[in-house]
């Protein structure tokens, strides 16, 4: 299979499953994984240079155990969202601030804070694309402005040193640290309880020690936040958290 970034694939080869599932190449797997998100989506995270064969072989072997994945996946699906939204929710800081459209305003598409908890989008249509093009863009600012403060006091706090942040809206991950020092985090944090983003960065500072999940790396972890494991299992969980609009028909 040639080296992607992410591609969409007919598993079965001729299309006559209906199904095309992603499958991305990552230098860091060493393994063939599958994971199956809340909406039933299923993402095949392969190794560097995994042949098309062994890709096929290993979807065959854990079909049955996807079907079910993705079933139960769908039986739990949320309702629908209205949209645009009334209002969007914070977990991370406890904020909730009502949602205005204002088509008429003059001046730059974009959205900005108001009194009264209001977060105003100005110059915009109404037509969905639009909207959830101008509430990511905000997300991702508001996300660096809070993540980044926290990300810092406790680097702090523990004496951990990196080189920067990035901020993602990413699909698949909470967050990553680069052999060079950068912390990647997902704006989907936003959304997650203060204990659990806290428990992800101090996660994603551990690997600027450890750049590995080894029992030294884990220890780490403990050594800063005693009740990781539930934080862990309560994160895998966090996409349900997660508004719709945030990716939307992507």
């Amino acid at each position: 299979m040639p080296s992607v970034q992410e591609q969409q694939l007919d598993l079965w080869g001729n299309g006559a499953s209906g199904e095309s599932w992603s499958v991305r190449e990552s230098a860091r797997a060493r393994r063939l994984t599958v994971r199956v998100f809340r909406t039933g989506r299923v993402e095949v995270i392969v190794p560097p240079r995994t042949s098309r064969r062994m890709l096929h072989r290993f979807i065959h072997e854990h079909r049955g155990w996807i079907d079910a994945k993705r079933e139960a996946a769908r039986a739990e699906a949320r309702p629908l969202e209205p949209f645009p939204p009334a209002s969007i929710r914070f977990a991370a800081t406890g904020e909730e601030l009502r949602l205005e459209l204002a088509p008429e305003a003059s001046g730059r598409l974009g959205a900005s804070r108001r009194p009264g908890g209001v977060l105003r989008l100005a110059g915009t249509n109404g037509e969905r694309r639009q909207v959830e093009r101008v509430l990511r863009s905000w997300l991702v600012a508001e996300s660096r402005a809070h993540l980044g403060v926290r990300l810092e006091a406790i680097a702090r706090e523990f004496g951990f040193r990196y080189e920067r942040l990035s901020i993602r809206r990413q699909r698949t991950r909470w967050g990553s640290c680069s052999t060079r020092g950068t912390i990647s985090l997902n704006c989907c944090l936003m959304f997650q309880r203060p204990e659990v983003v806290r428990y992800l960065l101090i996660h994603e500072l551990s690997h600027t020690r450890h750049m590995n999940h080894s029992s030294r790396f884990w220890g780490t972890v403990a050594d800063c936040c005693a009740e990781y494991e539930l934080l862990d299992r309560e994160l895998l969980e966090g996409w349900r958290q997660v508004p719709g609009w945030v990716f939307g028909g992507e």
